[in-house]
């Protein structure tokens, strides 16, 4: 007789108990940065709606950012940090290609020997986490899962690059994900668009600076094309995700988009119709474009700011290099 395997299942339906987050020390003006691009003020705020970004100090890096935000998260979610069993972290700023943030985070925070690991979406890894864990969490693989989306993008700011420096900001943002009774995390739209990989990505392979062939390797973005691809074809995967979770943009308690740009956020609205009665993220006016870190930064600023958001739907859409995308519905904490 050929023996059975035994297949676990989880909990029916997954939610996100609470958030975290922390921002780099350094409250950085757009007059810090206008002298290497031969910018000014008015030209940032108007192209990008950025008044301040956060930037960290040297001693800090993007896993002390993480470990920052998660221990909020856990704290906040009463969750006992020895029951985690999986910590998943988004980030392009691991300052190591190994170990892993996850994995040094998953010990700072107690929750070892939790399986960690960390996944590089860029500007939708927070949305790709969330679909990770609730997918584990629902399988039975995990019980209750951190997702963190961690950077420090200002390790790889060029300060003379007019195209992406002066946009970005370091932060982490955290959310406790577990079970629950009814459904809180909606399906997860994902998807990538390779054909468009050099649209926005770093100039130079590691290799090449090791061998004396390119500088340090910083972001760049063909802004143009990331502008139009956002707007156009990122509202088409909103609508997917607002249909596949079964609710119209009336629904909608909040909207957070990534923090790549307030045009691209406010043309985002426009697009999606949203009624006056759901609240927009905008975070990125004084954190800046965090990346892997801006979803939660941003959503935790709303529940901050608007209390009242506790129990409504939330709308998440993250987009960005290699032009991969990821959005879901869900519940707020």
């Amino acid at each position: 007789m050929t023996p059975i395997l035994v297949q676990p299942t989880g909990a029916a339906h997954t939610r996100i108990y609470a958030y975290g987050a922390a921002r780099g020390e350094i409250a950085v003006p757009n007059d810090d940065l206008i002298g290497p691009i031969d910018s000014s003020d008015e030209w940032i705020r108007q192209r990008t709606g950025i008044v301040t970004r956060a930037r960290a100090v040297p001693e800090t890096d993007a896993i002390d950012l993480a470990t920052d935000a998660a221990r909020e998260a856990i704290e906040r979610s009463g969750v006992d940090p020895s029951q985690v069993d999986a910590v998943i972290v988004a980030t392009i700023s691991n300052p190591k290609q190994t170990p892993s943030v996850s994995a040094i985070v998953a010990e700072r925070v107690g929750a070892n020997p939790a399986a960690a690991y960390d996944l590089n979406a860029a500007c939708a890894g927070f949305a790709y986490g969330v679909a990770q864990a609730d997918a584990l969490i629902r399988a039975g693989a995990a019980h209750y899962a951190v997702v963190i989306g961690t950077e420090k993008l200002s390790d790889v700011v060029d300060p003379t690059d007019r195209s992406i420096s002066f946009l970005l900001g370091d932060g982490a943002g955290a959310a406790v994900i577990g079970p629950s009774e009814a459904p809180g995390i909606g399906p997860t739209v994902w998807g990538s668009d390779g054909s468009k990989a050099d649209a926005v990505g770093m100039n130079h392979t590691l290799t090449d600076f090791r061998d004396g062939k390119a500088p340090w390797p910083t972001l760049r973005q063909e802004g143009p094309t990331v502008f139009r691809w956002a707007v156009w074809e990122m509202v088409k995967v909103a609508r997917q995700a607002l249909e596949a979770a079964g609710i119209e943009a009336s629904d909608l308690a909040a909207f957070v988009p990534h923090q790549a740009n307030m045009r691209i956020i406010d043309e985002f609205a426009k697009q999606l119709k949203l009624p006056d009665t759901v609240l927009i993220g905008r975070d990125i006016e004084t954190t800046g474009n965090t990346s892997a870190a801006s979803i939660p930064l941003a959503t935790h600023r709303l529940l901050e700011e608007h209390p009242e958001l506790s129990g409504g739907l939330a709308l998440q859409i993250g987009f960005g290099a290699g032009l991969v995308f990821g959005a879901q519905v869900v519940v707020l904490p």
